[in-house]
């Protein structure tokens, strides 16, 4: 009979299709309301992040939760506008300690955030403890505000839930470049006449709202996840702070979607926590495979810079070599290359090898010679490298045995135009600091000519 049982059980893709043809409304409600959390949540939670204010939602969060019990105690219902106005209140009561101790008293702000996040929450942890000893009804599921209940929402949860998000999405859009300056400078904006405390009180509103009605679905604990998860991993994708909250917006309603198919497919998995599991997997993906910013990027970046930085020392070392045997001898074995370069051998081997993949070096008999081209490059090098030299002895006054170390890292950036620059600034064109003669320009140009 258990094996009956088991075998009548629907299966992923028939829960996957139920899902997706939404006759649960369960479901959809859940849904609904986890998208609109995750995009407006989201976007807010951008501002945020860029006043370096990360950890005010989940202060604000935990300081939510004794509005709650109070407004239970007072009106013995659970209507959600009736939570939402008290968590709101408490909410606001605690966003206004933790601005106004620090400018008041000695108290540093993360001290403040501390203080009112543990004592709001105590506080609340205290009246729900008070509220599950009395007798009165609609008490249970209170506890649930804690981690979240997202299958307990009803339509009037996402009634008012897409109602809070309107308004939130609205406000930042009419007021996104006030947000904006704002976020960046407010001193600035403090200077164009711009009515900052106005716009801060406004932010703070809206940041409130968000966290109050995402308590439901989220849960107190969770809370700052939503918030913060989205933005910080849209700013690995991109510099454009519409872009950025865009995407931090598709990031939340991607997370959001994941989390509620997961619940669905699993009911004992909860929705609030799978979503800031998938937020925090999108996350580590956008860290790992960012095309401008994710470490994998990076790594390989700094992998070809090391690489061309020892390309260029192995062919600057050989220019000196060429130079010092009166530009007759140009083949050198490793012996010679390490005389004048300290490298370890299996790191110089490796560069010669991609040097002679490259065409810049050739194998003769005795080693390794500079081809055309790598003595173009050779010189190239040189002479950015000594006329950095006298750019540092002339104008910020090294002392010559000081200004090689500077100069050969400086040389593998430098640009034609800042060797043009360079050229024309310095008084000495001819001779580096060391009496070296500065090589012509290979390629037999200036910015005269």
């Amino acid at each position: 009979m258990q094996e009956w049982n088991l075998i009548q059980q629907p299966g992923t893709w028939e829960l996957l299709i139920e899902f997706w043809s939404f006759e649960d409304m369960n479901a959809l409600w859940v849904l609904m309301g986890s998208i609109l959390l995750g995009m407006s949540a989201s976007v807010i939670g951008g501002f945020a992040f860029l006043r370096k204010r990360s950890l005010i939602g989940d202060a604000l969060a935990h300081a939510a939760l004794p509005g709650v019990m109070m407004a239970f105690l007072l009106f013995q219902t659970r209507d959600p506008l009736i939570m939402f106005l008290g968590a709101l209140t408490s909410s606001f009561i605690g966003f206004f300690l933790i601005d106004w101790l620090p400018k008041n008293t000695k108290i540093k702000p993360d001290t403040a955030l501390a203080i009112t996040l543990s004592f709001f929450f105590a506080l609340g942890l205290m009246l729900l403890s008070h509220i599950q000893g009395l007798q009165v009804e609609n008490k249970s599921g209170l506890d649930k505000i804690l981690f979240g209940q997202a299958a307990a929402m009803t339509q009037q949860d996402i009634t008012l839930l897409a109602y809070v998000t309107v308004f939130i999405l609205v406000a930042v859009t009419a007021f996104f470049q006030k947000f904006r300056l704002i976020a960046f400078s407010a001193i600035y904006a403090r200077s164009l006449g711009v009515p900052v405390a106005l716009y801060e009180l406004l932010l703070a509103l809206l940041i409130v709202m968000s966290v109050v009605v995402g308590l439901q679905l989220v849960g107190v604990v969770l809370m700052a996840a939503v918030l913060l998860t989205p933005i910080a991993a849209a700013r690995f994708w991109s510099d454009q702070l519409t872009t950025i909250l865009f995407l931090s917006a598709f990031f939340g309603a991607l997370s959001a979607l994941i989390s509620t198919q997961i619940s669905y497919l699993a009911p004992a998995m909860p929705t609030g926590p799978w979503m800031v599991v998938s937020l925090a997997s999108l996350f580590l993906l956008s860290l790992l495979f960012a095309p401008s910013r994710g470490l994998i990027k990076r790594y390989w970046q700094q992998r070809q810079l090391r690489q061309k930085v020892s390309e260029e020392n192995v062919l600057r070392t050989l220019y000196k070599l060429y130079e010092r045997r009166q530009f007759e001898q140009n083949d050198f074995n490793i012996a010679d290359i390490q005389a004048l370069r300290s490298m370890p051998t299996d790191l110089l081997k490796d560069t010669l090898k991609h040097l002679c993949k490259k065409q810049m070096i050739r194998e003769s008999m005795r080693g390794f010679c500079l081809s055309k081209k790598g003595l173009e490059i050779a010189t190239q090098l040189t002479r950015r490298h000594r006329l950095w030299e006298n750019y540092l002895n002339q104008y910020m006054d090294l002392p010559a045995d000081q200004v090689h170390s500077q100069a050969e890292r400086i040389e593998h950036i430098l640009t034609q135009e800042q060797e043009w620059q360079l050229e024309a600034e310095l008084k000495n064109r001819k001779s580096d600091p060391h009496g070296n003669p500065i090589p012509e320009n290979t390629e037999g140009m200036s910015r005269d000519k």
